[in-house]
């Protein structure tokens, strides 16, 4: 495709946004050129009262002014009704939960375009495969990923993602839906490995949260980032994704501004961690899921399923879960005796 072609003017009627969180309210500002109504679902009715009130978001971003022609609902159907795409923003957690509910109401013609970021708990199964086991039809099913904080989605800050889909057409839609000048969105076929990188990275962030509170220099920060994105790559590739995949926007892209930014969830968590706070009280503080946290313990189970190593993952999944000193898991991960740089990955 030039690139021509992907500023081409797609206008749709309808766009149905499943959640209410600040991503599913960042990307109201990408849809709002292209269309005619923008239907927002939130599980929390104070949240769509206040979005149909004021045009902003009372709980996350509530300085963003959301499009004029968005409307929120707490009602799956009204929100899927005549929509002409779906995108899915909610927590990895409930996407299925979410997804059955939805499916009576969406027309099996409706593409659909998957930003939830994680691997499910106990399936292992990756967000795409969530989405089309309970709506059916996978074809239809795109998901995207990049380094998009969406406090600077919000404000247009240039930014770049990738779109990724098994059928050409449904990704080139998205693209078109979602592309402008300073949003750049860009396509792949590698619908495994953009999902294994956009749970992974997550993980990578409160280890680089938890380092940065210890006062780790940026040598080690570095080091953390790079041997993570070899996690990532390793997992990537036992699953039989591209491992170049994970040198991407997906990839490398989301894993640095994730592991850096003062916007980062899962990065800020980790450094309150280190601080005393439990992932309890930081998700009631923020009203923020740290996707990180049940990353840690998904990615881990599907990295032991493949016999893949990955002792990062293992050191954040003990600090969380199984009570480990710090001390401990630094040891752990500074006793490992180093080996090949890219061992387990498959390189043509």
């Amino acid at each position: 495709m030039s690139e021509e072609s992907t500023h081409e003017a797609l206008r749709l009627h309808k766009v149905a946004v499943i959640g209410s969180g600040s991503w599913g309210t960042a990307v109201t500002s990408l849809l709002g050129p292209r269309c005619d109504l923008i239907e927002i679902w939130s599980h929390e009715p104070s949240v769509a009262d206040g979005i149909n009130s004021t045009h902003h978001n009372p709980v996350q971003l509530p300085d963003f002014e959301l499009p004029k022609q968005t409307h929120a609902t707490c009602s799956l159907a009204e929100a899927a009704q005549q929509t002409s795409a779906a995108l899915l923003v909610v927590p990895s957690a409930f996407l299925r939960a979410t997804c059955a509910r939805l499916a009576p109401h969406l027309a099996p013609d409706v593409p659909v375009l998957v930003l939830t970021k994680g691997v499910e708990r106990q399936t292992g199964c990756l967000m795409a495969d969530v989405a089309a086991q309970e709506l059916g039809h996978p074809e239809r099913i795109a998901v995207l990923s990049g380094p998009n904080h969406a406090e600077e989605i919000s404000h247009g800050t240039i930014s770049a993602a990738v779109v990724a889909a098994n059928d050409e057409k449904v990704g080139t839609f998205f693209q078109r839906l979602l592309v402008c000048p300073a949003f750049r969105v860009y396509v792949t076929d590698d619908v495994c490995g953009v999902e294994v990188c956009a749970a992974v990275k997550n993980v990578m962030a409160i280890a680089c949260g938890i380092a940065s509170a210890l006062g780790a220099g940026d040598n080690t920060l570095a080091a953390l980032m790079t041997r993570g994105l070899a996690e990532m790559s390793r997992i990537a590739s036992s699953l039989g994704a591209d491992p170049i995949t994970c040198m991407g926007l997906a990839g490398m892209g989301d894993l640095i501004v994730t592991c850096t930014s003062r916007h980062s969830r899962n990065r800020t968590f980790g450094q309150a961690f280190v601080n005393g706070e439990s992932l309890a009280d930081y998700q009631a503080r923020t009203s923020m899921v740290v996707e990180g946290a049940e990353a840690a313990a998904s990615v881990l189970q599907l990295a032991q399923e493949r016999d893949v190593q990955v002792p990062i993952t293992q050191a954040v999944y003990d600090l969380l879960y199984n009570e480990m000193p710090l001390s401990e898991a630094i040891d752990a991960l500074l006793g490992r005796q180093p080996t090949e740089e890219f061992y387990g990955m498959e390189r043509t």
